[in-house]
């Protein structure tokens, strides 16, 4: 908005997308549930009748409690699952036609550095992000062709009510503002992957080149005592 973009807010909370709109003459809020197909489906034509089409789409949605493999709740799996990256195929089924129609447009999945390697307690969480990146992967071999930009975002730690469940130290946290800096940098650049901070990133890179045994050792003796 800042820059002079036409922003379409959504998620479930409309009062608070209001304040992050701050009655700004560019934003358009919609607001949605990702879990539902057709709330998907009205929100997209409503922005398609505001803006006349979608430059970029941006997929940043969460649900995370810390776990370990003996604390996972099957329903409450279920719903991570459902929420983290099912509703990602919603997204892409309500915004892809026009996209491919007009042979432009970009798709940004906001996945995590918890999809690079079998974390500790991400029992659930990490999965679904590791999904994100496979499907990111997927999507660019298959978009680049007909003129589509795809981005795949893998933030480190960043200060949100997500991060505030954890208890265990976050190496090179980042502010809200800090990731969303970082993120509008890399898709300026038009980068793949945008990982940050580099400092950390780099480390879990390194890590999931390791042969699994040493990798295993590694987190037996920093991660889990």
């Amino acid at each position: 908005l800042q820059a002079g973009a036409r922003v379409a807010l959504s998620a479930r909370r409309g009062d608070v997308l209001q304040e992050v709109a701050a009655g700004h003459k560019n934003a358009f809020i919609a607001p949605l549930d990702v879990l539902c197909h057709d709330a998907w489906r009205d929100q997209h034509a409503r922005i398609l009748e505001a803006f006349g089409g979608i430059d970029l789409l941006v997929f940043c949605v969460a649900k995370y409690r810390p776990e370990r493999s003996w604390e996972v709740q099957e329903d409450e799996a279920e719903h991570t699952i459902r929420t983290n990256l099912a509703s990602v195929y919603s997204a892409l089924g309500a915004a892809l036609p026009d996209m491919l129609a007009r042979g432009s447009g970009g798709i940004a999945l906001v996945a995590s550095v918890a999809g690079y390697v079998g974390l500790p307690g991400a029992s659930v969480y990490g999965p679904g992000k590791a999904a994100l990146i496979n499907l990111a992967e997927i999507l660019y071999s298959d978009l680049r062709p007909k003129g589509l930009n795809v981005y795949l975002v893998n933030p480190g730690f960043v200060k949100t009510d997500l991060t505030d469940k954890n208890d265990f130290p976050m190496p090179a946290i980042q502010t809200p503002q800090q990731a969303a800096s970082a993120i509008w940098r890399g898709i300026a650049e038009g980068r793949f992957e945008i990982h940050f901070p580099l400092r950390f990133t780099a480390w879990l890179k390194i890590l999931r080149l390791l042969p699994f045994r040493l990798r295993f050792m590694l987190f037996q003796r920093f991660l889990l005592n």
